[in-house]
């Protein structure tokens, strides 16, 4: 027997509809390469929405079809996001650090059918214009007035096009497990692979990161996603903000400290969320022009570890709750966030520096198990650390154009190593690859890297496994250092010694003038490895 309730599918176009319905005056604001900031609303989005999906209509875009994205974070991108989606096609969201081969390839094996780019894309595009065979059309995310220029390359303008097009359109009903969005892995461990995003991953997804026991997205809420549109579906900030009604501020291209922190006081944005480096580079600003933050209330932290110097700063100077959190890409991505329980909620000073050092808990949805070499679930235990499995409502189960079977009896592979405690804390160790094995013991390369940031100093470390004839392994420490300061080896050492195990010690440590780092904002081990020929 069923039940007597209505069936409405779970659509992206519900969360356009639903913002412009009840929270229709509510700004979105949005910032231009140039500086200028543009002011709409959920009402005036979502009336643009229908024009572009006329619009995309009229150029031959059917269900099922792709539209590719190369752009930053600004209203025009967020109209694509819904328009897209909500005609039942599908929005690619293509990252632009990545690759001009890599980029030339997602695009072909996504097939998209038309390319939706910022004005300061458009000589990447060009240089790569033999090969996209697949492109019907390019049409550049412009200013209204704006003239294109001459290009080998098909283009028409955005604000040309919505200006012509007719605002009268339904959105379509269809299954709610029809494709929404696809996204590409930033390529560390190989080829980029297509994550495909439903309608119904996605709507479930922005409600667990719009709980109170998540990021607690509402309508009193200003959020700003530093986060890349083009990232993961800017881990969900589009639609929650939509869900609930908040304001949205997109801060375009510009990420630097002044221009942050000057859109963070203007716009009293209560929520945001991005990579270490953004806010390093903040905390950094910050402190040298002796700042302070008058509104914002939540930081959100992924896409790496969380730096212990990040956390005391904006928790203990600034008065802002850190979240740090983890996901991936397959997971849509935000699976943990370090939120308290009742017995984490009175913890202070340097205990709550160290328990927000944890990757975070399972959000209701999603499920976590570390499990052995041969797939055998381990104690959760906070110890006993194995590789990283997780399932869930918005868990990808395959790739995209790809055969192969990702998935383990059911549970999706990370390629992390993590412990689980008792209250279901997870704490990433590291990469399976990256963990370093020395006389037959395991060294966490996340851990050390950690330790060594905590040094007044240092600005960013890597640590890299390097052979050696008696450990099998042993850690290399790379450094960058904080502008004007003055450190040697030795120093570095001796503050190690102090605050880790002392076979954990690297007899190497190197000073460099910067890192590498991958179209995601990680640090990019493999190029490491490969600058050192191991």
């Amino acid at each position: 027997m069923l039940g007597l309730m209505m069936h409405r599918p779970l659509l992206v176009s519900s969360l356009i509809e639903h913002a412009d319905r009840h929270h229709g005056h509510t700004p979105i604001v949005s910032r231009n390469a140039d500086g200028t900031v543009y002011r709409g609303s959920w009402r005036s989005t979502h009336n643009r929405c229908r024009k572009l999906a006329n619009v995309l209509q009229a150029l031959g875009v059917a269900t099922g079809d792709r539209v590719g994205t190369l752009g930053w974070n600004h209203h025009r991108h967020l109209e694509a996001y819904y328009a897209i989606s909500g005609m039942g096609a599908i929005c690619h969201t293509i990252n632009p650090r990545l690759f001009p081969e890599q980029i030339a390839g997602i695009i072909l094996h996504a097939e998209d059918k038309i390319l939706l780019v910022d004005p300061m894309f458009l000589p990447l595009l060009e240089s790569l214009a033999s090969q996209l065979t697949c492109v019907a059309q390019v049409i550049v995310m412009d200013e209204p007035g704006a003239h294109l220029p001459p290009s080998v390359l098909p283009l028409l303008g955005y604000e040309a096009l919505l200006q012509e097009a007719s605002s009268d359109y339904e959105w379509p009903e269809m299954d709610e497990r029809t494709a929404a969005a696809l996204c590409y892995t930033s390529g560390t461990t190989g080829k980029p692979k297509g994550v495909l995003y439903s309608h119904r991953s996605t709507l479930l997804h922005a409600w667990a990161v719009s709980l109170p026991d998540s990021l607690s997205f509402s309508a009193c809420d200003s959020v700003l996603p530093v986060v890349p549109l083009f990232h993961a579906n800017a881990w969900g900030f589009p639609y929650a903000a939509a869900l609930v009604g908040a304001k949205m501020v997109l801060p375009g291209p510009l990420l630097d400290g002044p221009n942050l922190y000057q859109l963070l006081e203007s716009e009293k944005v209560t929520l945001t969320a991005g990579v270490p480096t953004v806010w390093n580079n903040l905390m950094q600003y910050l402190q040298a022009e002796g700042c302070q933050l008058h509104y914002l209330k939540r930081l959100g932290v992924g896409g790496a570890a969380c730096p212990r110097t990040i956390v005391s700063y904006f928790e203990d100077v600034q008065k802002v709750s850190v979240l740090p959190g983890w996901g991936m890409t397959e997971t849509s991505p935000v699976a943990a966030l370090t939120l308290p329980k009742a017995n984490q909620v009175g913890l202070v000073g340097q205990a709550r520096r160290d328990w927000l050092a944890r990757s975070g808990r399972p959000l209701f949805g999603v499920d976590m198990e570390v499990v052995d070499d041969e797939g055998w679930p381990l104690p959760h235990d906070g110890h006993t650390f194995g590789h990283l499995m997780v399932q869930g409502h918005w868990v990808c189960n395959g790739y995209y154009k790809d055969p192969s079977e990702p998935l383990q009896q059911g549970w999706f592979p990370t390629g992390d190593v993590a412990v689980i405690d008792e209250e279901g804390f997870m704490q990433i160790t590291d990469r399976a690859k990256d963990m370093i094995k020395s006389g037959g013991e395991w060294i966490s390369s996340i851990e050390l890297e950690q330790v060594a940031v905590g040094h007044p100093a240092i600005q960013e470390a890597a640590v890299i496994g390097i052979h050696h004839p008696h450990w099998g392994e042993r850690p290399l420490l790379l450094a960058v250092k904080k502008p004007g300061q003055v450190l040697t080896a030795e120093d570095l050492r001796g503050y190690l010694e102090q605050r880790i195990a002392k076979w954990w010690i690297p007899e190497q440590i190197e000073f460099v003038d910067g890192l590498p780092h991958t179209a995601t904002g990680k640090l990019n081990k493999a190029a490491l490895r490969a600058q050192r020929g191991l």
